[in-house]
């Protein structure tokens, strides 16, 4: 037995394997840029998704079967994800950044005006409204699911979580069909490109989420999860919500106020 409550890794072959695929996909960018093939880029990031499910599939061997994860353990992982997420702020505060440079002070480029010439936005009551009032219920459910896990109501949590994957799917369709009938495209002056770049992201962000809360709910299907001891659920719950706050900035500041 150690004498300490902290969990020392075993050899691990996923952090080369990890960097072979980053190498890989950014060698495939530039083939795809440059030659138009993109048939490395496709192989770097399969090894990548590979290399993740493989990961996080001893992490979740590591704590739900082998019992290593120590509370100490379990609060540097809630502080590995709190600091995830404040470089995940700071990452969308640039496309903040980028529009209200733009959009506050409209240079002659784009004709001194905000939205730039030609420039049709969408209307906010529409589908952005739509998709507002779907990630605030997905919220609401994700809430939900995590006081049925305290309450030990299992089969609520489990029902809750189904509806927060499907909300987020749908959100995920919506955006779709928004961006295919788009009156304006990426390379649409300033305008184009911020609202691309943030909202493109967000859209990856919630597909990201959506997997997340899908992985642990069949987590939770195959009980791995208990009222005292939910680290990856309760990190779930978090990204989500992280998600939720950005899009209500991105409606408020780009769908309404700057359209």
């Amino acid at each position: 037995m150690n004498n300490h409550p902290f969990h020392l890794v075993d050899k691990s072959p996923w952090p080369i394997t990890g960097s072979i695929g980053l190498m890989t996909t950014m060698l495939g960018l530039i083939m795809w840029f440059h030659k138009l093939n993109y048939n490395l880029m496709i192989m770097g990031l399969m090894i990548i998704i590979l290399t993740m499910i493989q990961w996080w599939r001893d992490v979740t061997r590591e704590s739900t079967f082998q019992g290593l994860h120590t509370i100490k353990v379990i609060l540097s992982m809630k502080l590995g994800m709190i600091l995830f997420i404040v470089s995940e702020v700071l990452f969308f505060s640039s496309f903040f950044w980028a529009f209200f440079h733009s959009s506050l002070s409209p240079t002659m480029e784009i004709g001194l005006m905000w939205p730039p010439k030609g420039i049709l936005p969408f209307n906010p009551i529409n589908v952005p409204m739509l998709n507002t009032m779907i990630l605030l219920s997905s919220g609401v459910s994700i809430t939900w699911a995590h006081n049925a896990l305290i309450n030990k109501n299992y089969p609520q949590m489990i029902q809750s979580m189904i509806i927060t994957v499907i909300l987020g799917i749908y959100f995920s369709l919506l955006q779709l069909y928004e961006y295919l009938e788009s009156p304006f495209c990426i390379s649409d002056s300033v305008y184009g490109a911020t609202f691309f770049m943030a909202t493109g992201f967000h859209g990856l962000h919630v597909i990201i989420g959506t997997i997340f809360i899908a992985v642990s709910l069949l987590r939770m299907k195959k009980l791995h999860f208990s009222n005292d001891h939910h680290v990856g659920f309760e990190a779930s719950a978090w990204y989500w919500h992280f998600v939720d706050v950005v899009w209500l900035f991105l409606y408020i500041s780009i769908y309404w106020w700057g359209g």
